[in-house]
């Protein structure tokens, strides 16, 4: 007769403590209850001392069940082995592998084989993962030994759980034209971090990693008396199905920036770094996937605003400087500017004037005067350039805006 020696193989979640919370039931001191609940409170040890209204006492709690993961925390598990029988075993290897839908891990601390494991003792292990992916993920506890008569044990323990998604976060770009003294155009991108979890978390870092064609500005402190501060405060907390926006402005290097003054097509910008803290110090990180711009297309011709006024008198002619640029790498362009006059903005001068050849990847600045007959925040449209070669019109409206006030309020102020 043979007998085989079992084992029993139990696997914990390590996680931390959370604080107790409780509910404050209140009611005004004309009701029946008087101050009944006011006394019980502050009587009651879990509230905190001169604050029971809050939710939130100085007394912790243990785990109760499996909790959320997230993505971006660290998942730490405790596994033990343990000898149920009376006899010994011998050769243990303990194997704990994590199941995605993507890959399979090996997540053991170490791979040695016990030399052998006496009656009612155990084998102990803590296995630690940043996870990184979502969904269902297995983990996988794979146990072999040998038995006193030499025979080969093994048996396998399966722990499913889900990982849950913790931000949303969603990108936008905007496209700003840079000023005389830059070769290149500025680009700014707002991230908007929303907490979609139960719970607040503590925003410790949120930083944009670019790419090796930008160098990057964070726009998300307040310089006051030479010190910066957070926009946000000096709480960054970000309560439960809170947005906050983070700006950050790039500038293409001028090593990768193109001879028409811009980068063109689809680039990479970079990559956002989140790092946050749940609970009591539990510490999480994310990073996105690496960020697409589609540059602005100019076409052929490109016509920006180099200097304009930023308020004007009714019916007064003020100034504005364009400049005109040929983004064709190997066309020259003779071009003809037409100016047509809006309900608001009329120009002054002659409309259809040569302003000759245009080489490429070269540009030209033209000073030009219009008034506006309407008060109020008016655009400055009507435009036209053609190329007399081609025999292409490219057409210039909203280019820039300007206030215009009237004469006795101009002179007032």
């Amino acid at each position: 007769m043979s007998y085989r020696c079992m084992k029993s193989r139990s696997v914990m979640r390590l996680t931390k403590p959370t604080l107790f919370t409780n509910i404050p039931v209140t009611c005004e001191e004309r009701d029946l209850p008087g101050d009944l609940f006011s006394i019980l409170m502050k009587d009651d040890p879990s509230t905190v001392k001169g604050a029971e209204t809050l939710m939130l006492g100085e007394m912790l709690t243990l785990p109760q069940n499996f909790g959320n993961i997230f993505l971006g925390e660290t998942f730490s598990s405790y596994i033990s082995v343990h000898n149920d029988s009376n006899q010994v075993v011998k050769d243990i290897q303990v194997k704990a592998d994590l199941q995605t839908s993507s890959q399979r891990l090996n997540l053991s601390a170490s791979s040695a084989v016990v030399a052998e494991l006496k009656p009612d003792t155990c084998i102990d292990d803590v296995i630690h993962h940043e996870v990184k992916e979502i969904g269902t993920h297995i983990l996988v506890c794979a146990v072999s030994y040998t038995t006193q008569t030499g025979e080969k044990m093994y048996f396998r323990k399966f722990f499913k759980f889900q990982v849950l998604k913790p931000l949303d976060v969603k990108t936008k770009f905007y496209n700003a034209e840079s000023d005389l003294s830059s070769v290149t155009d500025e680009v700014f991108l707002e991230a908007q971090i929303q907490n979609i979890t139960t719970s607040p978390m503590f925003m410790e870092k949120v930083s944009l990693e670019p790419s090796i064609m930008y160098n990057v500005s964070e726009l998300n402190t307040v310089i006051t008396n030479g010190d910066g501060s957070s926009t946000f405060g000096t709480k960054t907390y970000l309560q439960p199905l809170d947005t906050r926006q983070y700006l950050y402005c790039l500038k293409p290097k001028p090593e990768f920036a193109e001879k028409a003054g811009v980068i063109k097509g689809v680039t990479v910008i970079g990559k956002l770094d989140i790092v946050w803290k749940t609970n009591l110090g539990e510490r999480g990180r994310l990073q996105t996937s690496q960020l697409q711009r589609m540059a602005p297309g100019y076409g052929d011709v490109r016509l920006s605003i180099e200097t304009i006024p930023d308020t004007v008198r009714l019916e007064e002619p003020f100034d504005i400087t364009c400049k005109i640029t040929n983004c064709s790498s190997e066309r020259t362009m003779d071009l003809v500017l037409e100016m047509c006059n809006t309900n608001a903005i009329h120009w002054c001068g002659v409309s259809g004037r040569q302003l000759g050849k245009l080489h490429p990847s070269s540009s030209l600045h033209l000073t030009l005067t219009l008034l506006s007959s309407v008060q109020g925040l008016q655009s400055v449209s009507g435009l036209r350039l053609t190329d007399t070669f081609l025999k292409r019109t490219y057409e210039y409206d909203d280019i820039a805006q300007v206030c215009v006030v009237s004469s006795k309020l101009k002179a007032e102020s």
